[in-house]
């Protein structure tokens, strides 16, 4: 993994290349491919993700949610990627490390989402490794989080492939496709071999 710019206090969002991936975090120039991507696999994503919002599309949604993203990397709290093919043209997905705390945690929260075209290629797979690699190396975190249905096979694959454990089960945690529904945790710490 290299990144394309240095990144001189941990508060900065780099370009993260990985295997066939690009990580960059969002701009407003991405709304018309974020956007249409989202549109076309708005029902291969319904059933993993909170019920959108019925402007969550539109040009000022993005605007703020822009500056949302802005304000976490300034703050430290957080820090969106956006998934690129590697040469950087075509958005595929997004990816975020939330939630992160300092202190005696230094943890995060990892989240995803795969546009349905590019889904089941191995390209999350890549970008999660990739983020991973930041999370430990350059936020010097020790530990990152991640939860998922249990029927969601694909993203329990994902999780075990790159080497995280199972942890617990923790009913009712999220609400998921309008549903308060169970979801397996998953962690992984600094030291624990990676895939």
């Amino acid at each position: 993994m290299a990144f394309l710019r240095s990144i001189s206090t941990v508060n900065t969002s780099p370009i993260i290349r990985g295997e066939r991936v690009m990580l960059r975090a969002p701009v407003l120039g991405d709304y018309p491919q974020w956007a249409k991507l989202r549109e076309d696999s708005r029902a291969f994503l319904a059933p993993w993700e909170p019920i959108w919002p019925a402007d969550d599309l539109t040009k000022m949604s993005f605007r703020r949610r822009i500056k949302r993203y802005q304000r976490e990397i300034r703050n430290g709290t957080g820090y969106p990627f956006f998934i690129f093919s590697p040469d950087g043209d075509t958005l595929l997905g997004g990816l975020t490390l939330a939630q992160v705390q300092r202190g005696v945690t230094q943890s995060a929260v990892l989240g995803y989402w795969m546009g349905a075209p590019y889904a089941g290629k191995g390209l999350m797979t890549a970008a999660v490794r990739a983020v991973i690699t930041f999370a430990f190396d350059s936020l010097h975190l020790n530990r990152v989080e991640a939860a998922c249905l249990p029927n969601n096979t694909a993203s329990i694959r994902l999780l075990e492939k790159v080497g995280f454990a199972r942890e617990g089960y923790a009913r009712r945690y999220l609400c998921i496709d309008g549903r308060w529904q169970d979801h397996l945790l998953f962690g992984l710490v600094r030291d624990d071999p990676r895939r």
